[in-house]
C-alpha cells in the first residue's frame, strides 16, 4: 500500500474529551468547534460527551443535522454570514447565533421577524485584552472579527426587532496556555457583566497545542480551576468554552510511505506519497510536523545516512514540505512515516484538488498498529 491514510484513534479521543469534561466545573458548558475536524466518526464520538457543537457554515450545519437530527446545534458563528446562512441557522433552531456586526444583527432581526421567531444571540466583541505569548491574536485591534465594544454595548441596549440578546461571545486569541486563557476568560466575563449585564458568556477556545512537543498538553485542570474562580466571582453567569484543535489534534495521524530518498547539494530529502495537499497543517502553521518512522526490513533500496532530513511530498512546488528532522535516524524507501497531531485542521483545510492526486484513505484504530501492519506486508500491497 502506498496510498496515504488518515487514522483516527476514537478510543483515545473519547478518553481525551472525557478528561477535559472532568477537569471543568460542572456549570461550564463544553462545546466542540466543528471546524477543527468535521469527520463523522469524530463527531459521533464527541456527541455523548460534549454539551454541544459550534458550527461556522451551512455545510457544518448539514453535517450535524445528518448525524444528530434531533439535536440542535449549540452555536453558529463566523464572519461574513449571508442572509442564506442566517436563515439556515434559524431553520436549524440553533440555540445561539454569534453575531459579528451591527449590520449582521439588523439583517438577522429582519429574517427572524419575517419567519415569526426570535433569534437567540450572543454578540461577538473585539475586546482590548492583552494576550502575551499567544500564537494568533484576533482581538484588541483592527479586525474583521467581532464588534468594537461601543457597538456591542449599543446593540445590547437597543437590539432590533426579532433579536433576543442573551450575552457576549469573545474569541480573542489562539495558542493560550492555561494561565493566560484563564486570565482572558476572567477579563471577558468581567467586561460582559459590567458593561452589558450579560448572563451568558462564551469565551471561545484557543487553547495551546505545541507541535514541537507532542508530549505537552494544555493544563485543563488548571484552566478548570481558573474558570471556577470566575464563576465564584460571577455566580449568575452561564459560561461556555468552545475548543477545537486542543480536543482532536492528538487523536489523528497521517500515515504515508517513502517513495524516494535522495541527496541534493549535501542535504537529504525524503519523498513520500501524498504531501501538503493531504496534510496542510505544517504549511499553514509554519512548523515541522512531528513524525515517527516504521522501518521496512525487506526492501533493498536507498536510505539516508541518519543525519538531518527534509520530508517532502509529491507536489510540483518547493513549498510541499511536511517536516524536518535531525533525530529520525536512517530513512529508506518503503518505510512508513506516522505524522502525529493530525487530528485537527489537517485534511479539512488542505488544497486537496491541486494536481488531482488521489485523496487519502481513512481508518480508525491505533495509528502505530496500522503502521506496523503496513510495513509487515509486501510493499505496494
Amino acid at each position: 500500500m502506498t496510498r496515504p491514510v488518515y487514522v483516527h484513534d476514537l478510543d483515545a479521543l473519547a478518553a481525551q474529551v472525557s478528561a477535559i469534561r472532568a477537569a471543568l466545573p460542572r456549570q461550564v458548558e463544553l462545546l466542540y468547534a466543528v471546524k477543527a475536524n468535521p469527520d463523522p466518526g469524530v463527531l459521533r464520538t464527541l456527541a455523548p460527551i460534549v454539551d454541544g457543537f459550534e458550527a461556522a457554515s451551512r455545510g457544518e450545519l448539514r453535517r450535524l443535522a445528518e448525524l444528530s437530527p434531533d439535536r440542535a446545534p449549540a452555536a453558529y458563528a463566523g464572519p461574513g454570514k449571508t442572509d442564506a446562512d442566517l436563515a439556515a441557522a434559524l431553520a436549524a433552531d440553533v440555540r445561539r447565533i454569534h453575531v459579528e456586526s451591527p449590520a449582521e444583527l439588523r439583517r438577522l432581526g429582519a429574517l427572524a421577524t419575517a419567519s415569526g421567531t426570535s433569534a437567540q444571540v450572543l454578540l461577538r466583541v473585539n475586546l482590548p485584552v492583552d494576550a502575551p505569548g499567544a500564537s494568533l491574536v484576533m482581538g484588541g485591534g483592527p479586525s474583521p472579527f467581532g464588534m468594537d465594544p461601543a457597538d456591542a454595548i449599543d446593540c445590547a441596549r437597543r437590539p432590533p426587532a426579532g433579536i433576543d440578546v442573551r450575552g457576549i461571545h469573545a474569541h480573542l486569541a489562539s495558542g493560550l496556555d492555561a494561565s493566560l486563557a484563564g486570565t482572558v476568560a476572567a477579563a471577558v466575563v468581567e467586561w460582559a457583566v459590567t458593561e452589558v449585564g450579560a448572563t451568558e458568556v462564551d469565551v471561545g477556545g484557543g487553547m495551546a497545542v505545541d507541535y514541537a512537543d507532542p508530549g505537552a498538553r494544555f493544563d485543563w485542570v488548571g484552566y478548570g480551576r481558573a474558570l471556577a474562580d470566575v464563576l465564584d466571582a460571577y455566580p449568575g453567569v452561564r459560561l461556555r468554552i468552545e475548543p477545537g484543535r486542543s480536543v482532536t489534534a492528538y487523536c489523528g495521524a497521517y500515515l504515508t510511505e517513502v517513495v524516494d530518498v535522495k541527496r541534493s547539494y549535501g542535504e537529504w530529502f525524503v519523498v513520500v506519497a501524498g504531501g501538503t495537499h493531504h496534510l496542510r497543517t505544517p504549511a499553514a502553521k509554519g512548523h515541522a510536523q512531528p513524525f515517527t518512522v516504521h522501518r521496512r526490513h525487506d526492501v533493498d533500496g536507498p536510505r539516508t545516512d541518519g543525519g538531518p532530513v527534509t520530508v517532502v511530498g509529491q507536489l510540483c512546488t518547493p513549498k510541499d514540505v511536511l517536516s524536518f528532522s535531525a533525530t529520525a535516524g536512517s530513512i529508506g524507501v518503503g518505510d512508513v512515516l506516522v505524522f502525529a497531531m493530525a487530528g485537527a485542521y489537517a485534511w479539512n483545510i488542505s488544497h486537496r484538488d491541486f494536481l488531482l492526486h488521489e485523496p487519502p484513505l481513512f481508518r480508525t484504530g491505533d495509528p502505530q498498529e496500522v503502521a506496523a501492519e503496513w510495513v509487515a506486508g509486501p510493499r505496494g500491497s
